[in-house]
């Protein structure tokens, strides 16, 4: 099976912090309901792969699975404006 495209990592340290610490709240909403990544897989109808890619914080995790992953345990995200500097 071949893999989609792979975002690159130059997007910078502070996007990448983001998406590694929604990958960490993923998992730990999970873990907190009592349910393995198997469960969590067939909830969103995704590989159970792909619950590890998101919960691992990987930068080329479609958004749609990292929210929805997300939704699944009570989790919500709300986008912010950058801040004036």
């Amino acid at each position: 099976m071949t893999q989609g495209k792979r975002i690159s990592t130059d997007i910078g340290d502070h996007a990448l912090q983001t998406i590694r610490a929604l990958g960490a709240a993923a998992k730990a909403a999970r873990l907190a309901a009592g349910e393995g990544q198997a469960a969590a897989a067939a909830r969103l109808g995704v590989h159970v792969q792909t619950i590890g890619r998101v919960e691992a914080g990987e930068p080329g995790v479609s958004i749609g699975h990292m929210v929805g992953l997300l939704a699944l345990y009570g989790v919500v995200v709300r986008p912010q404006a950058p801040q004036d500097r």
